[in-house]
């Protein structure tokens, strides 16, 4: 099974930063910064992929709104807990579907219908008090 093209690091340093139009040495700071996190060769060259290319470009985005790279460091940050949270939102929701589907077919399985359920004690003795 081959690794999808966005997840595979492909890139030398230099054709990454030509496609994404900014320095190599930005590059450089960035992932020193914690930004970004280029693969690696068996020899230490960094390799950037798709996704990592997908990234710097929010990350320009985020600096050229103004954020300085400690603000776009924490921004990143909060967008990856925003969305583990929301996986974890979204497996919680399964499974408590799943559990109350569970529920509703033990409850289906224990209903008795009216027609053949027993007489309550209290009044079959009222009934045979009467006599």
């Amino acid at each position: 099974m081959t690794m999808p093209r966005e997840g595979r690091a492909v890139y030398v340093i230099s054709v990454a930063a030509e496609l994404s139009g900014v320095h190599p040495q930005t590059l450089r700071i960035y992932e020193r910064k914690g930004l970004l996190e280029p693969g690696r060769t068996s020899g230490g060259s960094r390799r950037f992929s798709d996704a990592d290319l997908k990234r710097l470009a929010h990350i320009q985005s985020l600096t050229g709104a103004g954020l300085n790279l400690e603000g776009v460091k924490q921004v990143l940050q909060l967008e990856a807990e925003v969305a583990r949270l929301k996986q974890q939102l979204a497996d919680l929701r399964a499974e408590t579907r799943v559990e109350v589907e569970a529920t509703h077919r033990q409850y289906r399985r224990e209903i008795v219908p009216l027609k053949q359920s027993p007489v309550p004690f209290d009044q079959g003795s009222r009934a045979q008090g009467r006599r």
